[in-house]
């Protein structure tokens, strides 16, 4: 069997039957070119793979070495079902624990949110560039939505509901949602950046453009963020990512149920979503802290 072979096929399989984004390909082509050249020809032998993920221990954080062994694991699960593989799954026999580690999301802070924001509302005012529209958009439908920065910087046209405020959404694995845009302000921004670029727009198939008339990137979204958030004068470090973030967790102190929430995210499982009741719980006991009507009362020879 030669497995450089069976990769490239595999890949083509997670690329045009799995439908997955080319973040996870790349990742998975990294994942299993790594382990190709540490194991050489001894990809069945148990003992082998064994010293691999020993290795990968030794090189790596927790987080890493589980994305990296799932890699492989999913790689030899195809080549079982697909009847490639002349003995039994080495993976079957093999039992990795790990330590949980739990690591809370970081959130924007809602004044550091509305501080970027109306720095962005009066740049774009100030000098009316074409691009400040766009910009404000996509922060703006970050935290409406909730969306990665993959699925906004590959969002389509075809997509977006102008009229209704409603967007189609492509997450993980090619699985679509549908989420509503409720705030007016971010549907008259969104109607404002496409009018503005409209025959562009119509064009490349994207929603979202660079002046080139082309797909803003990922990266491209990352440093426009940057670029605002120094300009605000904010110092903390902000992600697209931690919009998604903030919208799940601020949803939730709001009061919206948390099956709710699972469905704006896209997440497969309730269990990835529970991660935000940790985050939300704080609002709670600082609630309690200042809110608990006992906290004035007047209770003589208390403790």
């Amino acid at each position: 069997m030669n497995m450089n072979v069976e990769i490239k096929r595999y890949l083509e399989y997670c690329r045009y039957r799995k439908e997955l984004n080319q973040n996870t390909l790349k990742a998975y082509r990294i994942d299993l070119g790594q382990f190709m050249i540490f194991i050489q020809d001894d990809v069945l032998k148990k003992d082998r793979i064994e010293d691999f993920i020993t290795e990968l221990h030794k090189k790596y954080k927790q987080k890493t070495v589980k994305r990296k062994i799932a890699s492989l694991k999913a790689f030899y699960r195809y080549l079982e079902e697909e009847g490639r593989l002349d003995e039994n799954n080495p993976f079957n026999k093999i039992r990795v624990k790990f330590k949980e580690q739990e690591t809370l999301p970081r959130i924007i802070p809602r004044n550091e949110i509305e501080t970027l924001l109306n720095f962005m509302y009066r740049e774009w005012k100030k000098v009316r560039r074409k691009e400040n529209s766009r910009d404000i958009a996509i922060v703006e439908l970050f935290f409406a939505t909730g969306a990665r920065v993959y699925e906004l910087s590959h969002l389509k046209c075809w997509d977006v509901d102008l009229n209704r405020g409603i967007i189609k959404i492509m997450g993980k694995g090619g699985k679509e949602r549908y989420v509503q845009v409720g705030s007016e302000d971010v549907r008259k921004i969104l109607r404002k950046y496409y009018k503005a670029h409209q025959e562009e727009i119509e064009i490349s198939g994207y929603f979202f453009i660079n002046r080139r008339g082309t797909r803003f990137t990922e990266q491209s979204i990352r440093n426009m963020i940057r670029k605002y958030t120094k300009g605000a004068g904010i110092s903390m470090h902000i992600t697209p990512h931690m919009f998604r973030h903030s919208a799940a967790t601020y949803l939730l102190e709001e009061g919206v149920d948390i099956v709710y929430i699972q469905r704006i995210l896209g997440h497969s499982s309730l269990k990835t979503t529970q991660i935000y009741l940790h985050v939300a719980s704080e609002k709670q006991m600082e609630i309690l802290r200042q809110k608990h009507p006992r906290n004035k009362m007047r209770i003589v020879n208390a403790a």
